[in-house]
Parts: C-alpha cells; structure tokens; sequence
C-alpha cells in the first residue's frame, strides 16, 4: 500500500470517528436543553434560597449552547462529506489534487480552532454551573438527585452524563480535526514534493535536448 493510500485511509478513518464525536455532542446538548426547558447552563450560576433550599438561577446566554450546537452539526456535515470523498477515492484508485489538499488543509485548521473553542466553552462553562452547585452539594452530580429549580421546572436528573459526554466529544473532536489537519499537511507535502520532482526531470531534459543540439548548431 502506498503511502498516499496510507494517507487517505487514516483520513476516511479519523473522519469516521468526527462523525461519531460530532453525534455525542449534538445528542446530549439537545436532550439538555428540552430537560431544562431551552435554559443552558454553561456559564449559568446562581444563589441559594435560605427558605426553601432553592437555587436561583442567573441563566447565561443560550449562545453558548447554540455555538456547540452549530460547531458540532458543521462537524458532522464536513465529516460525512469528507469520508464519502475519501472512500470513492479508495475504491476508484484516484488521487486528490494539490488544490482539493490546500482545501482539506484549510478547513481542518479552522474546524479545529472551532473544536477548540467549543471544548473550553463548555469545560469553562459546566466548571461555572459546577461551582453553583457546589455551594450547596460536596459533588456537582449529587444536583442529579434534587429537585434544585422548582421555578423554572428543569429537569436535573441526566444533567451530569450530558455534559460529561459532551465534554468528552469535544475534546476528542478537537483532536481528530488537528490529526486531520496533520494528515492534509502531509499530503500537501507530498504533493508539493512531486511538482519540484516533475519540474526539476523537466528542466534536466531540456537541458540534455540543448546539449544534444549544440554540436551541430556549431
């Protein structure tokens, strides 16, 4: 197997993976908000009421939420696109061109500075919610267990596996955009490498064609 088959093959298979990361990141973040009535609670904090033991809750923006989400379905889309792509190309024998590479190389850059401000989001955003929690509870998942927000009628029981998978998709995510963007690179290179190998065997035959012909010019 050649080493661009090498190369395509570990793209089709990380791209799989992006796909599948992209999935647990979109499923529970939906599920998230319909539990918590279209509140997200990345950077959300609040007090607790004395009388009842309650938490008040200062929603953060749904922005926070609404960019996971959006990061995400882009994720999903380019992955799914991509590995289609790279399969055909598998199966047909046939090569990327060096422009369809500096594409990869571009877009895998940016999916992962993507990836990568998704992942803080929402380790920063749940550590804040955390912290809220935290006030009141030793863990942040014994708020699993409370009825914490009676008055705006959430539902906390599956808040803590939810942002955990997404956490971890994100993170993982982030680091198949950058081997994707490593493999695109490596491609590029090659690609690169077998112009100034075409050009150089160019320049050398006109070369050799002049010195053949110089004889009898003179």
């Amino acid at each position: 197997m050649g080493l661009n088959n090498v190369l395509v093959l570990s793209q089709v298979t990380t791209y799989i993976l992006a796909l599948l990361l992209a999935l647990c990141i979109i499923i529970p973040i939906s599920f998230h908000l319909i539990d918590f009535k279209g509140h997200c609670l990345l950077f959300s904090n609040g007090t607790w009421r004395e009388t009842d033991g309650q938490l008040v809750v200062n929603w953060a923006s749904q922005g926070y939420c609404d960019y996971t989400l959006s990061w995400a379905g882009f994720s999903l889309l380019i992955a799914l696109v991509q590995t289609y792509r790279f399969t055909a190309q598998l199966c047909r024998g046939t090569e990327s061109t060096f422009l369809s590479a500096f594409f990869d190389v571009v877009v895998s850059i940016v999916m992962a500075g993507a990836a990568l401000a998704g992942a803080v989001i929402i380790t920063m955003g749940y550590q804040t919610w955390c912290n809220a929690i935290m006030l009141r509870f030793e863990a942040c998942e014994d708020a699993t267990i409370n009825d914490i927000d009676k008055d705006d009628g959430i539902d906390t029981r599956m808040f803590y596996t939810q942002l955990g998978t997404a956490q971890f998709g994100a993170w993982t995510s982030w680091v198949c955009w950058v081997g994707l963007a490593m493999f695109a690179l490596l491609k590029l290179c090659k690609y690169h490498q077998q112009e100034n190998i075409r050009v150089s065997m160019a320049r050398e035959r006109a070369r050799l064609v002049t010195d053949r012909q110089s004889p009898l010019v003179e």
